[in-house]
């Protein structure tokens, strides 16, 4: 095996001391801030002490199979909120209320998989109703920023051939927006419920939770006409995770606990250009 270590800033030194807790045979630089460790002999021991120095060094650490090509894979699945943007939208809405505490400690509760996201949801929309509906598009112009390294992984797997699919428990106000913006080829998100200019507190038709955002890229693969062992998925809470479980790789981002230890890649500390190292 193979193990990639990258950071916002990088050791020599640090580097070569991992490189030989890991047994590398050599050392190769992929740019100034990230480095290929070959020919290791894994195991879960390893992983766990390297994960363990990485993560106090502030490097994120990979291992992959030689040889690994981004152009075996043909799908780029991402969720939105705090994955591809640095945002929770609903949070950002409920501030405009005034209830982003409520809100958001029900947010951090579902992405650790405390609750249930379909409950967890509901109860989040029904705190919004009454709001007028420009406070979307205030939340999109004022707050909404991508996650670094974004739009660099974004053209690189785009020139590679690969799709685009952004699936997130959020809304269609933002998704559809990102779409355009970002030149997605698919999206699916929930549609809140908007009557005489203001917020319900109600979604409309069914909940994108954990079970539809893996129904949604089955569906992306056979319309494409690909295994879903061909997606790489990446997102950053409970509610990702079986979407995660059916991809040939998964990455989770500045992720909760619970989904950096079933992931195949985690990064904490680069961006989501991060994945483009490893190929």
């Amino acid at each position: 095996m193979n193990l990639i270590l990258q950071g916002l800033t990088t050791d020599r030194s640090t580097i070569e001391r991992i490189a030989a807790m890991a047994g590398a045979k050599r050392i190769t630089p992929i740019h100034p801030h990230a480095f290929r460790c070959e020919n290791i002999d894994y195991s879960d021991a390893l992983k766990a002490q390297l994960d363990a120095e990485c993560l106090a060094a502030k490097l994120d650490c990979t291992f992959i199979a030689p040889g690994c090509k981004l152009a075996e894979f043909k799908l780029v699945v991402m969720d939105m909120d705090s994955t591809l943007i640095t945002i929770e939208c609903i949070d950002e809405i409920a501030d405009m209320q005034g209830l982003k505490p409520q809100v958001a400690e029900i947010t951090e509760a579902a992405m650790r998989g405390e609750i249930e996201f379909r409950e967890s949801l509901t109860r989040r929309v029904s705190l919004l109703k009454g709001l007028d509906a420009t406070a979307l598009q205030r939340v999109y112009d004022e707050r909404l920023r991508l996650s670094p390294g974004a739009e660099n992984m974004l053209t690189s797997i785009k020139a590679a051939g690969l799709k685009t699919l952004l699936v997130s428990g959020g809304f269609t106000f933002f998704t559809d927006r990102m779409k355009q913006r970002l030149g997605l080829d698919y999206t699916h998100a929930n549609v809140l419920e908007i009557v005489d200019g203001k917020l319900t507190g109600r979604v409309i038709g069914g909940i994108v939770d954990a079970d539809e955002k893996k129904h949604t890229v089955e569906r992306v693969c056979a319309e494409l006409g690909i295994l879903s062992t061909q997606a790489i998925v990446m997102g950053d809470g409970a509610n990702d995770l079986k979407m995660m479980a059916i991809a040939g790789m998964s990455v989770a981002f500045r992720a909760k606990p619970i989904v950096r230890a079933q992931a195949d890649v985690a990064l904490n500390f680069v961006g989501l250009d991060g994945i483009l190292a490893l190929f």
